[in-house]
């Protein structure tokens, strides 16, 4: 069980470093969300994801629960 994890976690982490290489397009929009707050001044940046955090802990959960579900 714990290998299969792993070679899932894997093969997820290729295929989202694939798609930020050859594909940005697909994930420019992450970050840019209605929701999702930039501060930006002369001398600092600040960068809260919220909409996009949302998201992505919705992602996660319907894949979790997939795998784990009895």
């Amino acid at each position: 069980m714990t290998g299969k994890m792993l070679t899932l976690i894997g093969l997820a982490l290729v295929l989202i470093g694939l798609a930020l290489t050859y594909a940005p397009w697909l994930v420019n929009w992450f970050g840019r969300l209605p929701g999702d707050i930039r501060i930006q001044n002369e001398k600092s940046f600040v960068f809260i994801p919220i909409v996009s955090m949302l998201i992505v802990s919705i992602i996660l959960t319907l894949i979790v629960n997939l795998f784990f579900r009895k």
